[in-house]
């Protein structure tokens, strides 16, 4: 199942029994990709960003499946002000940070190692040499096997890349953005601080670049595309969305499956592995039921056209 659970919840909003029977429930069905990060969910009062690596490093050492789960974590982005919800005092990406972070998530996960280790945010306060030295470092020492970028410009990704490949050090070879199945208008910009839509450029970067691969965030738009309490963020409100929203409507009544599962099935069927947020039973068995949803060379050509 090349599906990530998004696990931001965990251990908060979804209590640690009904975390265990999420995580049970999607191991259970084939998924073993966990996405997480050192500052899950800070933003929230009284939650220290602690909270949703401790609730899976309790989920691991009880079951003890930890060779069997592929864990995806960041740092960069965690308050060192006690009580700030903003990203006014993240760590950032220095040496010192960047090292720092990677223990305090390996403490809480209760591993010696991290499969894919993303630095969170862009910090262009700090030489990129100097970021990618410190990650190639705790790959040398065996703590991460993988790094990733999230949230990072496409020029940006390439000079990091460049740079690893000219100091033969372990390079990026994923990137974490906002992505789904509709298309923003051009030029948009995101109101939430630190968040990066994939672009048609990335998209281009990535199609010339096999070896890098796109982990999608907010996929499914907090139930945009099948709740109509959940109304299409604006970022979206042009007549392309009208068309594309169509086709994804006719796409899902033809395959008897919902609009959320196709979105999910168009962006595996790219590469891309999206990252599923849920917080109810339900919502995992919907996400579950993607990965029988196959999408044949007709009906892409049919969603990739409608705009």
């Amino acid at each position: 199942m090349n599906i990530a659970l998004g696990t931001i919840p965990f251990g908060t909003a979804v209590d640690l029994r009904d975390t265990f029977a999420i995580l049970d429930r999607f191991h259970e069905a084939g998924g073993t990709m966990l996405d997480t990060a050192n500052n899950y969910p800070f933003w929230v009062e009284g939650r220290s960003g602690d909270e949703s690596e401790l609730a899976i490093g309790a989920w691991l050492a009880a079951r003890g499946n930890r060779d069997e789960i592929f864990i995806s974590t960041k740092g960069g982005a965690r308050p060192t002000v006690p009580g700030d919800n903003t990203l006014d005092s993240a760590e950032g990406l220095s040496a010192p940070a960047v090292a720092k972070a990677a223990e305090g998530s390996l403490k809480r996960l209760g591993t010696d190692y991290i499969d894919l280790y993303w630095s969170h945010i862009e910090d262009r306060s700090v030489p990129l040499e100097e970021t990618l030295g410190a990650l190639n470092e705790l790959a040398q020492q065996g703590k991460i096997r993988s790094t990733g970028a999230s949230n990072i410009a496409t020029w940006r990704l390439e000079r990091a890349r460049s740079l690893s490949a000219a100091r033969g050090w372990t390079p990026y070879t994923s990137i974490q953005l906002r992505h789904t199945y509709l298309r923003p208008r051009p030029f948009t910009e995101l109101s939430e601080g630190g968040h990066r839509l994939a672009s048609d450029e990335t998209l281009d970067y990535l199609a010339a670049e096999p070896d890098v691969t796109l982990w999608a965030y907010n996929t499914l738009m907090f139930g945009s595309y099948t709740r109509p309490d959940r109304p299409i963020p604006e970022i979206y409100e042009h007549p392309g969305t009208t068309r594309r929203l169509a086709v994804l409507r006719e796409v899902a009544d033809e395959l008897g499956a919902t609009p959320n599962q196709v979105v999910l099935a168009w962006l595996v069927a790219d590469g891309i592995v999206p990252i599923v947020g849920v917080s109810t039973m339900a919502q995992l068995e919907e996400a579950i039921g993607a990965a029988d949803c196959k999408l044949d060379p007709e009906l892409r050509t049919r969603l990739n056209t409608a705009s």
